[in-house]
């Protein structure tokens, strides 16, 4: 199976000194995900979490919402390897018995790169998938953050991505509850992969849908990720960076709470306000 990091030769420049060195890298590599044996989808990833990235991204696409309608996932042994080997890059999803499996088209097949997880899709129609957990837009819900406890969020997400620390390469996703306690991280040289690595492993664990929890992701906040999110039923998604417009009007289509530029104590809440306990004396402009 693939290495999470690899080592390469390095010549460092500092200050004018010339030395070489090994270097440590994050490891990217190609995984197909094959649907009932039929191929469905190619993303290039970190080694890790395979299987759970496979179930996440399935959810995210309208097959999964339970571990009850997964029969299993295995490595295809020898699809792509010389002699029959394997390479752990191949990874077969099986549905259980009942479970429809949707139709597979060429239009419907996509590669998605390391930074985009929507590439080669039709239109936004085909990623406008209809959510087994509508999220609660009422101003009632219980669903509550306080602006502080998000503000705490990017450094424990820091804290805890061991392999960024040896590579400075990785992108990661946590999932927090609304009180701030870490419940699961996961990185990869994709952040689409690690929001689907979160899900895939909470559908394993029979967890979905996350409706008391937080998602927070390095980088920006894509509308491939707000699509996640709802699929998933997590009601926040904060980001470190930027969202972008279309992310935007999704969260507001859907009720979800979205905040951006998330940096010390200042963030931008874009979509879902109502779930912040932001003081009434807050103006809008």
């Amino acid at each position: 199976m693939g290495r999470v990091t690899e080592r390469r030769r390095v010549i460092r420049i500092r200050d004018g000194a010339v030395s070489t060195r090994p270097d440590t890298l994050v490891a990217e590599e190609p995984m197909e995900i094959r649907l009932g044996g039929k191929p469905l989808a190619i993303t290039m990833r970190t080694p890790g979490d395979d299987f759970a990235l496979a179930a996440g991204f399935l959810v995210s696409e309208g097959v999964l919402a339970s571990a009850a309608e997964l029969a299993n996932i295995v490595y295809c042994a020898g699809a792509t390897g010389e002699g029959g080997s394997n390479t752990y890059n191949v990874v077969d999803v099986r549905l259980a018995d009942g479970v429809p499996v949707p139709d597979i088209t060429l239009e419907r097949n996509v590669y998605t790169t390391s930074s985009c997880g929507l590439c080669g899709k039709a239109s936004l129609d085909a990623v406008r998938t209809t959510a087994h957990w509508p999220l609660d837009t009422s101003p009632d819900t219980p669903v509550r953050i306080e602006p502080a406890t998000l503000s705490a969020l990017p450094d424990r997400l820091r804290a805890a991505q061991r392999v960024f620390e040896r590579t400075g390469g990785l992108h990661a996703a946590a999932l927090f509850t609304t009180d701030g306690e870490l419940l699961d991280i996961r990185e990869d040289v994709g952040r689409h992969n690690a929001v689907d690595k979160i899900v895939g492993r909470a559908l394993q664990q029979g967890r979905l849908p996350l409706s008391s929890c937080v998602l927070m992701v390095s980088g920006r906040a894509s509308f491939e990720l707000v699509q996640k999110a709802v699929m998933a039923g997590i009601p926040v998604l904060a980001a470190v960076s930027a969202p972008s417009s279309l992310a935007v009007d999704l969260a507001i289509e859907t009720g979800l709470t979205l905040v951006g530029f998330l940096r010390g104590t200042s963030m931008n809440v874009y979509a879902g306000e109502h779930r912040l306990a932001l003081s009434a004396a807050a103006s809008t402009d």
